[in-house]
């Protein structure tokens, strides 16, 4: 509850959370002509990643998401839009390579593989980036790339217009929201878009996947390389990452096991020749997954649960919640 003597104000709708989905979600409330503030305690590390594949084709099976080619259409689409505002977004439409290591897993792929998504299979010979030994097969896919996530959600934030408030939310119902300053706001609506460290301070459930990502000064292709682990490009240098950690109930401060870095760089390794790159950092944090996305039961709107697929399916889900959000707001004083 709000410290003593401190001040009420009211705000139309108010975003908890500044990553992908928060960022995202203002944007079109803002394109909606809502007034939003969005507050963010500055947390998501996983959306500030420099560099995040834009890959509809998932894991070591080949799973596609249903909504996968209308994330892949829009994300791009956004970018354009933020361009011609002015905002730039590092990027990277060249499409992203999955090499496979045997017919089997081709077999898997091709099951999931919709028609509609472009793609073909290649020769590791006459793959257009330098692979090393051992792959049986290439899957292309023209339509992928990689992006970079923290001038993604900038640009984002800048062009909705929203007023950005830097601060943890400590309660919130449907219809306020108390800072850890001790303010609390009235407002018509709230929009949680919490991530990992979110959803540990708030006791809340879900699932969280501890990863790396290495930033290299060169990468050996410009085309993301993806099986295990990925090697992108990004606005510097290039990338190595992976999402790997046993899975975990509770949000953990980031950690890396020495383990663990021996074998991102293997995957890397086995994906293409690294000899005369250079490590010249780290980013270490969790994911969430456990998708929700709509009003809960208490009248929450949440956004939250991407996982590794923020950056494809991140923007579509906000859209159609903002507009699920700006129609209910429209009830209400129509």
């Amino acid at each position: 509850m709000p410290a003593c003597g401190a001040s009420r104000v009211t705000r139309r709708v108010v975003v908890i959370g500044g990553g992908v989905a928060g960022a995202s979600v203002a944007y079109f409330l803002g394109q909606a002509g809502l007034q939003v503030t969005v507050v963010d305690a500055g947390m998501h590390a996983a959306s500030h990643v420099p560099s995040a594949l834009v890959n509809p084709v998932r894991g070591q099976s080949g799973g596609v998401d249903p909504r996968a080619l209308a994330g892949l259409t829009l994300t791009w689409a956004l970018l354009r839009d933020l361009e011609a505002q002015g905002l730039q977004v590092p990027h990277g439409r060249k499409g992203v390579l999955r090499p496979v290591p045997d017919d089997r897993t081709r077999v898997r792929f091709d099951r999931n593989l919709p028609p509609e998504l472009a793609h073909h299979w290649l020769s590791p010979a006459f793959a257009p980036a330098p692979l090393a030994t051992g792959w049986a097969h290439v899957l292309s896919l023209p339509q992928g790339g990689w992006l970079d996530g923290a001038a993604l959600c900038r640009a984002l934030l800048a062009a909705s217009g929203a007023e950005v408030a830097r601060d943890r939310v400590t309660a919130w119902d449907a219809r306020t929201v108390t800072l850890g300053s001790g303010v609390t706001w009235d407002t018509e609506a709230v929009v949680w878009c919490g991530g990992s460290v979110g959803a540990g301070w708030a006791a809340l459930e879900g699932t969280h996947r501890m990863g790396t990502l290495l930033t290299l000064d060169h990468t050996p292709s410009v085309v993301p390389l993806s099986f295990g682990a990925y090697l992108a490009p990004a606005a510097q240098g290039g990338v190595l990452g992976a999402t790997f950690e046993s899975p975990a109930p509770t949000w953990l401060p980031p950690y890396l096991p020495l383990a663990s870095l021996g074998w991102l760089l293997g995957k890397g390794a086995a994906l293409s020749d690294l000899s005369g790159v250079t490590v010249t950092g780290r980013w270490t944090g969790s994911r969430l997954s456990g998708l929700r996305a709509g009003r809960g039961g208490d009248g929450v709107w949440q956004l939250c649960g991407l996982g590794s697929k923020g950056f494809l399916l991140g923007p579509l889900l906000a859209r159609g919640l903002a507009a699920e959000v700006s129609a209910t707001l429209a009830s209400r004083t129509g």
